[in-house]
């Protein structure tokens, strides 16, 4: 399954591809589209379209995932991230990508097996889970890859107890 994980923003916004197969993750594809603070909101929009557009259409991804709206720190900036992520979510319905969502905690127990984990945690373990040699920058771009990850391992649980319901044991 190959999947698109997206870190929503509007001034960066990060993505990962991953290829998961058989319990191993790869890394496929990654890095950021960013737009200028300078240029009209509504460009930018069209630019973050564009850019999910272009990652979408080299990657021919099979989901994706993207993290839920989280604002607890700086609730000035929710609005441009929601209207941001809803053009992300626009492209995704364009290419008939199924989105699924998650929390932070989510990705960050999915990730480390701990949910209040810290950033850098969350980094070094997405960075070892790929076998990447660095951890990607910017720090979306890492966090969109384990989205990605936590989307796989979500899979994986959710096909595993759909299997079983109907008497195939996995092991």
């Amino acid at each position: 399954m190959k999947i698109l994980g997206i870190d929503p923003g509007y001034a960066i916004i990060g993505y990962g591809v991953i290829e998961f197969q058989r319990g191993r993750y790869h890394a496929l594809d990654y890095g950021a589209v960013t737009t200028n603070a300078d240029t009209p909101f509504g460009e930018r929009l069209q630019q973050i379209y564009n850019g999910i557009t272009a990652v979408i259409q080299k990657n021919a991804p099979d989901e994706m995932a993207i993290e839920k709206l989280y604002f607890q720190n700086n609730q000035k900036t929710a609005i441009p991230v929601a209207e941001a992520r809803g053009v992300i979510l626009l492209a995704a319905q364009n290419h008939h990508l199924p989105v699924n969502e998650y929390t932070p905690l989510q990705v960050k127990s999915a990730v480390t097996g701990y949910g209040q984990a810290h950033k850098p945690q969350v980094m070094e373990m997405t960075r070892r889970l790929l076998k990447l040699s660095e951890v990607p920058k910017p720090d979306d771009t890492a966090d969109a890859l384990a989205i990605a990850i936590c989307h796989a391992q979500n899979s994986a649980t959710n096909l595993k107890h759909l299997l079983n319901q109907r008497g195939v044991v996995i092991r």
